[in-house]
């Protein structure tokens, strides 16, 4: 069974939300048996009043090296959980497919190397809202760890991030990743200045 741990943020976490939490949530979990897995769970309420869908339900799941990240609001705190389960349901679904599959055809010599995903608990809350579009609300200090763009691209699908920020197993560079509005993604790289250009 995986350990589900649960959290409120500007709410009382009732035993109600918490055997929801661990009836939808834990059944999307059990689906997929990957070991070792962990689930974080935070339950909060926004500020803002005007806002009519302020319950929110973040899931967070470090799945061996990576992590699997998904967010839902509404109304009711219930529904939220609900989503977010299965939200959550998909997310592992494409982690099986895209990533362990993608193993198992390398170890066979039919893809990429293995992926190697930076370290989970550095990058669980690498994007969150700030709250005041002037300030600077929050530092994350991540472990940069060589892959592809490809498995940078993988992993901005399975944390649900626009960007994603990784070391370049081809240059050793740090380069960024991110999806853009019209389709596709790009890719942020530094320029590397030849001694020529001296």
């Amino acid at each position: 069974m995986v350990d589900i741990k649960i959290s409120g943020r500007r709410v009382n976490v009732t035993d109600g939300m918490r055997e929801r939490v661990n009836e939808k949530i834990g059944e999307a979990l059990r689906v997929f048996d990957i070991s070792p897995m962990t689930c974080d769970v935070v339950l909060r309420v926004d500020k803002n009043l005007s806002n009519p869908e302020r319950r929110t339900c973040e899931v967070t799941v470090f799945v061996r090296d990576s992590v699997v990240r998904v967010t839902d609001s509404s109304t009711d705190m219930n529904a939220a959980i609900d989503e977010a389960a299965s939200k959550v349901s998909r997310q592992l679904r494409k982690y099986k497919t895209k990533v362990i599959d993608k193993r198992q055809r390398a170890s066979r010599g039919l893809a990429h190397p293995e992926l190697e995903a930076v370290t989970a608990k550095n990058l669980a809350d690498l994007i969150e809202p700030a709250e005041e579009d002037d300030q600077l609300v929050r530092e994350k200090i991540v472990d940069l760890v060589p892959m592809t763009e490809e498995e940078a691209l993988v992993q901005t699908d399975l944390l649900g991030h626009d960007f994603y920020v990784f070391e370049n197993a081809t240059t050793g560079l740090v380069n960024v990743i991110y999806h853009r509005h019209n389709g596709g993604y790009g890719i942020i790289k530094p320029r590397i200045e030849s001694e020529d250009d001296e």
